[in-house]
């Protein structure tokens, strides 16, 4: 999230939110050395899991009194929703990072699913404090923190044959990405729209730039 006002939720919380967020970044890293099979059986023992607890607070009042109690000041209001019952970010993060392990090559999981973790922390951070030009939906100064630490991201993640058009391709599915997420609010929860954009347009890129590459690291488990 990135936003010229405070919103519903205020900064301090805010940076106490993303850095829980920054946490999630432990999903690629991991990935990164383990089979797809046994990341596929982990993330999906760990949504159930909290899919079973977001959606049991708005049907258990014990269970709702205790997950308020002690993670209500991280919610937005949406997220407390009885009428809409929306999932929480935790939710979605787990959420996406399954459906996304599930279709994507690890390659391309690991540079979106940290340009999610990283930019989308940095945009709702600086759009917050910094935020005064309104861009489309959001702020410039948001989306531009999201950019920024996105080409800082894929400049850092693994690529294939570390040729110059394969950071090029995520350079331009970064910038996909910081448009997705300024227009994601209130349409879709951008832990999801994120990572499955820019995924999706770097898969893509891959297939009609460098087709004879093989999607899969060498050096890492399949």
């Amino acid at each position: 999230m990135n936003q010229i006002d405070n919103g519903t939720i205020n900064y301090k919380n805010e940076v106490i939110r993303k850095l829980i967020h920054f946490c999630s970044l432990s999903i690629p890293v991991i990935y990164y050395f383990i089979p797809r099979e046994a990341a596929i059986i982990i993330l999906s023992i760990l949504s159930f899991f909290f899919l079973v607890v977001d959606l049991g607070r708005y049907f258990f009042p014990p269970l709702g009194d205790f997950f308020y109690k002690v993670f209500g000041f991280l919610l937005r209001t949406h997220e407390m929703d009885t009428k809409k019952r929306n999932l929480n970010g935790a939710t979605y993060v787990l959420l996406s990072a399954l459906i996304c392990v599930i279709i994507f090559p690890k390659v391309i999981f690991v540079t979106a699913f940290a340009i999610l973790i990283i930019s989308d922390s940095f945009a709702a951070l600086i759009g917050r404090r910094f935020g005064k030009h309104k861009f489309l939906f959001k702020s410039l100064e948001g989306t531009s923190a999201f950019f920024i630490s996105a080409i800082i991201v894929v400049l850092l993640s693994p690529k294939i044959e570390y040729r110059i058009g394969e950071y090029l391709l995520a350079v331009f599915a970064a910038f996909l990405g910081a448009i997705v997420e300024n227009i994601s609010f209130g349409y879709a929860d951008d832990n999801l729209t994120i990572p499955l954009s820019v995924g999706l347009v770097m898969w893509l890129l891959y297939i009609l730039v460098f087709p004879e590459m093989q999607l899969i690291l060498s050096n890492v488990p399949l």
